[in-house]
């Protein structure tokens, strides 16, 4: 089976843009592959001019949640450099192991990968200043500053959004068997949290290593 793979435009946030940026990416992809019955609610976003759609499903809203503030705790160590969620469905599958014996497998078939420009507010860069650092007199960004990189940054995530929605419409070949009566979440999927170590490019080599084949779109 192939393994879609869609890597989503880097966003540059600050921290506590974080939540509600995953928030917004996160639940839009998996209500898009939720080909069962939902019950969607609208959501407004608390920081931007957007609205996005939940599944309604308390135990994926509470997954959500929790992935996003295990990301948070991690990447708050480290500032100032690109992390990676990964978002991936799959389908199980028994497999012959040995004589008279069987075990499951994850076959994954769709994998999302959210980048994330973590900076520090407090980050402060000079007109002559080639490095980054900290000004004890102008520690922060100014009115100015904030609106045109809010701007910015609201453009980008409606420009995610529009990414997923056109890969969701296009990639259909790949899409497992659906059970009939499926209520719900169709497909199983993991959240992963990728170390700074690891980037897309290593995922998907152990992949390729592993026999799924992949696609990159």
């Amino acid at each position: 089976m192939n393994c879609e793979v869609c890597e989503l435009k880097e966003l540059v946030v600050e921290q506590f843009e974080v939540r509600e940026v995953l928030r917004c990416i996160l639940h839009t992809i998996i209500f898009h592959r939720a080909l069962g019955l939902v019950r969607p609610r609208d959501i407004n976003c608390e920081l931007f001019e957007l609205t996005y759609v939940q599944c309604g499903v308390p135990e994926v809203e509470k997954e959500i949640e929790e992935k996003i503030t295990e990301f948070i705790s991690k990447v708050s160590k480290h500032p100032n450099r690109t992390s990676q969620i990964c978002l991936s469905f799959y389908e199980t599958k028994d497999k012959q192991s040995a004589w008279f014996s069987s075990k499951t497998e994850r076959v994954y078939w769709e994998r999302w990968f959210i980048n994330l420009q973590i900076i520090n507010q407090r980050v402060h860069m000079k007109p002559n200043q080639t490095k980054i650092g900290f000004d004890p007199g102008e520690n922060s960004f100014s009115l100015e500053e904030k609106k045109l990189r809010r701007t910015a940054l609201e453009a980008s995530i409606r420009e995610n959004l529009f990414q997923i929605i056109k890969f969701v419409n296009e990639k259909m070949d790949h899409l497992p068997h659906i059970p009939p009566n499926v209520e719900g979440i169709s497909y199983p999927y993991e959240i992963a949290i990728l170390s700074s170590s690891e980037s897309s490019l290593d995922m998907l080599k152990r992949m390729l290593q592993t026999g799924h084949q992949t696609t990159l779109s």
